[in-house]
């Protein structure tokens, strides 16, 4: 399908102002009524432009008239009045059909329950209207529908009035007081479960916290909650925010394209981000649901009370968003881990991005489908470039700016440079070259050398982005780059500055300090940078020792393995671990002061991305020979001291959901999946016991993936029918099953996906299930997706055409492992490219065709 491209300079402000919004739906599963009722008043000239997509419109009326079809004109995705007067009502009533709304966006069904998408563009799905983030109104919403299928009727605000009609039918009437964009409108209607509680505001206000859930499952919902007033207390003492509106809603779905949406007082959450226990969830579950709950909270007002002018600054409330969301995490977790976890994201998934041909700045410039723009550079950098300028300013500076940014701008839908302004006028500062980190596109290269002046350490920098082609495009990032300096016997240096800005393309730096000191750059990853800092092993080996920060402690390990395993790659893929290295990861197991998450950190290898990263052409296989060889010897190292760690885990495994819980499980198991990599006999017998009698979910999947990926058939298999026996009516659960199958490197498993496909409890209709069982075997299952064959391939074009018919925003994402194909040796490269011709060739959404041709032109 052919698309339109979107240009963030053709931006201009709509011509009328929408006073108010009124909508009625009478909800049928496969004919719902909804009329819209809008008052506009013009701001400039111009005609009435309103969005639809894939409307069935009944009628259309300007102020009390009806309109007839040649008084409107109505395209594909529009509908124009060319010379509507300055202050009209229109009212339009629009069919829908929610039971065969399969793409997940405006009015749909999810398991016998009506819920609504809205975010970016689903509202235009239900009616036409101004569809766009920067047409604020009021609405009040009035829904009516069958009182025994739907007991429960929600919308945006305060219920203001509710009542019984006949035929068995009752209505309610919702009233948001606040102006919101249309991205942010919900609905949910159906049989729900229901928990209560209430949260007091700094202020004394007392607020109604509601989670919805399907029936049986709100016992689910109380960590849930918990971490709601958790994040209401942290956003009025960190940000000095308080809610609101009278009641706070959370409705959890079982079908939807993404984790979470911020509607206003009605967030609708993918029911894996809420509904967990100890015998369903995992820990990482728990911190999960911990960390999307939040998120979603902060949206209310970085995003809701000041949101985005148009979609191209979509970072201004999730970059923002998510930084808010990763150091409430920090402040509820171990901090060091929380931070290790998101720089994964970047260096795994973001960086990989950023060299591919669908890179794009922080804010974009232009878009075919904005819905392929909900990226980790948008969110994750974006959240990186928030944190930067919090390193740059300071905490109280950053505070300042964004008490700042909340006063001049409540209530309205505004930039990046808004917020960027805010930031400048409180700290009285110059960011207008920090700002290229949200112009340009491309990951930072910096490298650094040491030069010794008169017996003293000076650094030369240097940066470098793959964009600056030639010297008119050359505009050099403003980098913080925080930095320690150690004696050799670990005492830490006073520095004169521990806060390097490297502003220049070429900067050198003086420390002033005696040539035989051990520095430590880019401590708590102070920038979403690629360092290329040459160190000895003794140096990376006295940070690990020394460092008191944790990213820098895990970055000189990682390096160290790094170092390692590149030389297994020249090596055919053969590992001979370092002594020094091998003492290293013994220290860390045997080290009482270290904590235990993050001991399982600086024990987990390197992951595929890490080492693909550092090869010119990836062979997948010689890639996954060194992991595996590197992953058997750093056990064989480990297996006395691990095998009685895991021994003493498990005796003393208490089964709570604490921190201090979670960081011992996590240690056990690292430890466990490293000795049954090297066929630890002794090993596999703890991993069965612990698979067999444990009580959290936590112990069981983890074991579950060990054994499902197991090379002994009677393990593996006992293993995947014992869980799949025991939870084959638990749908959150069952998704943990689908993904140990596909994730396993064996080489049936995709002739083992191809079987589940017709599965009973596969729905190909739910994203969850996607995910779990395609989206691990084409993600993550690098040796077998890869295969030379080209097998995974053809599997993965053809589910992709397949959801593209359904639901395109997810077939767009399961698209992703084919953009990268330019970097695997000439086979691959070659059979994957004749897979995006053939795809290429179909009838296409605009979601996927922007992805599969960029890919292709790159």
């Amino acid at each position: 399908m052919p698309s339109k491209t979107i240009y963030r300079k053709d931006y201009r402000p709509y011509p009328f102002q929408v006073e108010s919004l009124e909508l009625d739906f009478d909800l049928h599963k496969e004919k719902t009524i909804l009329q819209a009722v809008m008052r506009l008043k013009r701001l400039d000239s111009g005609p009435l432009h309103l969005y639809g997509d894939d409307l069935n419109l009944i009628s259309i009326s300007l102020n009390g008239k009806k309109l007839f079809k040649e008084e409107y004109k109505i395209g594909e995705n529009d509908l124009i009045i060319e010379n509507a007067p300055d202050s009209c009502e229109i009212i339009i009533k629009t069919e829908l059909n929610p039971k065969e709304n399969t793409k997940l966006s405006g009015l749909y069904l999810s398991n016998g329950i009506f819920c609504t998408q809205c975010e970016a563009e689903g509202f235009r799905r239900m009616t036409y209207f101004p569809d766009r983030p920067d047409v604020l109104t009021t609405y009040r919403t009035k829904i009516t529908a069958d009182k025994e299928e739907f007991p429960v009727l929600l919308s945006n605000g305060n219920l203001i009035k509710q009542g019984e009609s006949p035929n068995g039918k009752h209505w309610v009437l919702w009233e948001d007081p606040f102006k919101k964009p249309s991205y942010l409108f919900a609905l949910v209607a159906g049989d729900l479960s229901l928990m209560r509680d209430s949260y007091t505001t700094k202020s004394g206000r007392a607020i109604e916290l509601r989670i919805y859930a399907e029936k049986g499952e709100s016992s689910k919902c109380s960590h849930a909650m918990e971490a709601l007033k958790h994040a209401m207390r942290w956003d009025e003492v960190n940000y000095g925010r308080e809610y609101d509106l009278e009641v706070y809603m959370i409705v959890a779905v079982s079908d939807f394209n993404m984790g979470a949406m911020e509607n206003k007082g009605l967030n609708i959450f993918n029911a894996k981000y809420i509904l967990v226990s100890p015998r369903t969830a995992t820990d990482l579950d728990y911190e999960n649901v911990e960390g999307v709950v939040a998120h979603e909270y902060f949206h209310n007002w970085t995003g809701n009370r000041v949101t985005c002018r148009d979609w191209f600054q979509l970072s201004l409330k999730e970059g923002l968003t998510v930084f808010r969301d990763q150091s409430f995490s920090q402040d509820q977790f171990a901090r060091d881990v929380k931070r290790i976890e998101d720089v994964k994201i970047i260096r795994n998934i973001q960086f990989p991005e950023d060299d591919g041909p669908m890179a794009h700045p922080v804010r974009p410039e232009s878009y075919e489908e904005i819905n392929n723009f909900y990226t980790t550079t948008v969110y994750n950098k974006g959240a990186e470039v928030i944190r930067m300028q919090q390193t740059i300013l300071g905490v109280d500076g950053f505070r300042k700016g964004m008490n700042l940014y909340f006063e001049r701008n409540d209530g309205k839908a505004v930039t990046i440079d808004d917020f960027v302004a805010a930031m400048e006028d409180a700290n009285n500062v110059d960011l207008a070259q920090f700002k290229y980190w949200y112009s340009q596109a491309g990951t930072p290269q910096v490298s650094v050398t040491k030069e010794l002046k008169n017996g003293k350490i000076s650094l030369f920098f240097k940066q470098h982005n793959r964009f600056w082609t030639t010297s008119a495009l050359i505009r050099p990032f403003h980098i913080p780059i925080k930095i320690a300096a150690f004696t050799p016997s670990g005492e830490q240096l006073t520095l004169p500055k521990t806060l390097l800005e490297l502003k220049h393309k070429e900067q050198a730096f003086d420390l002033d300090i005696p040539e035989d000191s051990i520095i430590s750059l880019l401590r708590d990853f102070s920038a979403p940078i690629k360092l290329n800092f040459t160190q000895t092993e003794d140096e990376q080996l006295a940070i690990m020792k020394f460092e008191t920060d944790g990213f820098a402690k895990w970055y000189a390990v990682q390096n160290l393995a790094l170092n390692c395993l590149t030389n297994g790659i020249k090596n055919q893929g053969k590992i001979v671990l370092p002594e020094k290295l091998a003492d290293a990861y013994r220290s860390i197991l045997t080290d009482p002061k270290l904590d235990k998450a993050l001991c399982a950190e600086l024990l987990t290898p390197p992951l595929f991305e890490d080492l693909a990263a550092l090869c010119e052409v990836v062979d997948v296989d010689l890639v996954e020979d060194a992991r595996t060889n590197f992953q058997i010897a750093v056990a064989n190292a480990i297996s006395e001291i691990g095998l009685k760690l895991i021994e003493e885990s498990w005796k003393n495994e208490t089964h709570l959901m604490t921190t201090q819980a979670f960081a011992s499980r996590r240690l056990r198991h690292i430890v466990l999946s490293l000795l049954c990599k090297a066929d630890n006999a002794l090993a596999f017998d703890l991993c069965e016991e612990q698979f067999y009698e444990t009580k959290t979910m936590a112990d069981e999947a983890a074991a579950l993936y060990i054994l499902a990926a197991s090379k002994h058939s009677d393990k593996r298999e006992a293993a995947k029918d014992s869980f799949y026996t025991k939870w084959s009516n638990h749908d959150l659960v069952l998704d943990k099953w689908f993904a140990a199958i596909g994730s396993a490197d064996l080489p049936e498993t995709l002739a083992r996906i191809e079987n589940l496909l017709s599965h009973p409890k596969f729905k190909f209709n739910q994203p969850n299930k996607v995910r779990a069982l395609i989206g691990s075997f084409c993600f993550a299952n690098h040796r077998q997706f890869h295969q030379k064959n080209g097998e995974g391939y053809a599997f993965l074009a053809d589910m992709v055409l397949k959801l593209d018919l359904g639901n395109p925003q997810v077939a767009a994402r399961m698209v992703t492992p084919f953009t990268r194909f330019r970097r695997y040796d000439k086979a691959r490269k070659d059979l994957m490219h004749e897979w995006l011709v053939r795809l290429s060739k179909q009838n296409l959404s605009k979601d996927v065709s922007e992805i599969v041709l960029k890919t292709l032109a790159t």
